[in-house]
């Protein structure tokens, strides 16, 4: 295994591979049918991966949308709380200022982790990838193997039925000259006599 591993790593070198799991004909051809277990494995790792990646993004969306509008209201609350010393204005630009610290702090966690994401989708990508040239190695061989057997046994076959037709028409000569032999003895008795209908000269059945 590792030894393949190392040959398929570096027929990889250099090429662009997409995510396979997003890949229709991909499916189709590795996971619809049989599915390997290290394949199964590695699929439901990169997806995990995906997913987190997009809810991440998603999130990322959602709290600067949410920000935005906390400091809009700030904005807004501003001269009330200062010109009218609005206690409850000013606690409420606090709120937002410490929810504001709390975004801030949610986009930093996201964004890191959309920074090492891509690298981790990418290596494991790569594994699936490697899995599937094994498993595909395999089918192949596999495959070849059963259809060099089905060539011979079909080749058998021929040569058989070709035999077998010969041997066919030898016989029903033989019969028929056999039963041209009787015919001349015995006449037309000689359907009677032998349980036959063989016609004189043609061979075909009355």
């Amino acid at each position: 295994m590792a030894r393949k591993d190392d040959v398929f790593k570096a027929a990889l070198s250099g090429k662009r591979i997409p995510v396979l799991t997003l890949d229709s004909k991909w499916h189709q051809l590795f996971t619809q049918a049989k599915p390997d277990r290290r394949i199964r494995r590695l699929e439901e790792k990169l997806n995990d991966l995906l997913k987190r990646q997009g809810k991440a993004n998603t999130e990322v969306k959602e709290i600067r949308k949410l920000k935005k509008r906390l400091m809009q209201e700030i904005v807004e609350n501003a001269q009330e709380a200062s010109v009218e010393n609005d206690g409850k204005a000013q606690k409420k630009a606090e709120d937002n200022k410490r929810l504001i610290g709390d975004c801030n702090k949610k986009i930093d966690a996201y964004e890191d982790e959309l920074l090492s994401l891509p690298r981790e989708i990418d290596d494991v990508n790569m594994d699936l990838m490697l899995a599937t040239m094994d498993v595909c190695y395999d089918r192949l061989k596999a495959n070849e193997a059963e259809i060099t057997e089905i060539a011979r046994w079909a080749a058998q076959v021929k040569e058989e039925l070709k035999e077998k037709l010969v041997r066919k028409q030898e016989m029903e000569s033989m019969n028929q000259g056999l039963y041209s032999y009787m015919h001349d003895i015995f006449g037309a008795d000689v359907i009677d006599i032998f349980d036959m209908k063989y016609k004189k000269d043609n061979g075909k059945k009355d």
